[in-house]
């Protein structure tokens, strides 16, 4: 029961860190500069310019139909941890405006660190499972429908939309050009903080000594292979490929195996964006 507690208090601690940062990145970086947010924040902003309506209170009105909508489709859990995080993101976009700082007025700076600091801050709530609303519910919604696509994709290609309304809107391209910056460096982010820095290698060895090859990855490396039976076009002579998974740091290493064993081999290494397993991440479904 205690670890149970401990876990909600640590996931909502990291909502609120996340949404201060998210509130911070786009009040202190992307709106002084008029850099528009993507999403709920974007369009909020839009309107900002257009009525004087708060940003923040706009983004709360905009979420209602959204959080409505997502009721029954995520549960009580969701709701609540991304009505926490939609909340305090809003009210904290319009508090940090009692509180201006001139940090820069170069918009491509703006637009660097503004993205940075708000996908630390997305990065940060979307691994409690929660959003802040808006887009993101959307984006969890075609998550679901499409779980081979990154969440974040879909984060970003809803985001082109508010800000090719935004260019459209007030003419100010350039500052269109800094928000797919923005959203650029906010959606590497989120990838970071979600999935990890891309650190695996899948390999591929077509060797003649793939008995040999395999147990030097085994006993050398600690990594489990897997035989794949093929042949060869040309010769119609059946081989055992070698697959196999190391991390980064190992195909050196990997390398001088197979060149000793067989320096006529055939190797292939590409990168692997995940990999679920022992020795790897855990396989548990993401929600």
């Amino acid at each position: 029961m205690r670890g149970k507690v401990a876990g909600y208090a640590v996931s909502y601690l990291k909502i609120i860190l996340g949404a201060a940062l998210y509130a911070a990145g786009f009040r202190f970086f992307l709106y002084p500069n008029a850099i528009v947010s993507g999403g709920v924040t974007g369009a909020a902003m839009i309107i900002n310019y257009l009525t004087g309506v708060p940003v923040g209170v706009m983004t709360i009105i905009i979420n209602i139909p959204l959080f409505a909508f997502s009721w029954k489709k995520f549960g009580l859990k969701f709701i609540l941890a991304s009505l926490v995080g939609m909340m305090l993101s809003s009210v904290l976009v319009d508090l940090f405006a009692l509180f201006p700082l001139e940090i820069t007025h170069e918009p491509l700076l703006g637009a660097i660190y503004g993205g940075l600091i708000k996908g630390l801050g997305l990065g940060l709530v979307y691994q409690t499972g929660a959003t802040t609303g808006g887009i993101d519910i959307v984006a969890k919604f075609l998550r679901r429908k499409y779980p081979y696509v990154n969440f974040s994709t879909f984060i970003l290609g809803l985001d082109v939309v508010v800000i090719a309304a935004f260019a459209v809107f007030f003419g100010k391209y350039d500052g269109a050009m800094c928000a797919v910056i923005a959203m650029f460096v906010a959606t590497k982010v989120i990838d970071l903080l979600l999935y990890g820095a891309v650190n695996s290698k899948v390999c591929y060895v077509i060797s003649d000594e793939s008995e040999a090859v395999k147990n030097a990855i085994i006993d050398v490396l600690g990594r489990g292979v897997t035989f794949l039976h093929g042949e060869g076009a040309w010769t119609h002579k059946e081989k055992n490929v070698i697959l196999c998974v190391i991390k980064q740091q190992q195909i050196v290493e990997l390398r001088r195996i197979v060149e000793r064993i067989d320096e006529k081999a055939f190797m292939i290494v590409s990168d692997s964006r995940e990999v679920f397993g022992k020795g790897f991440s855990y396989i548990g479904n993401e929600d």
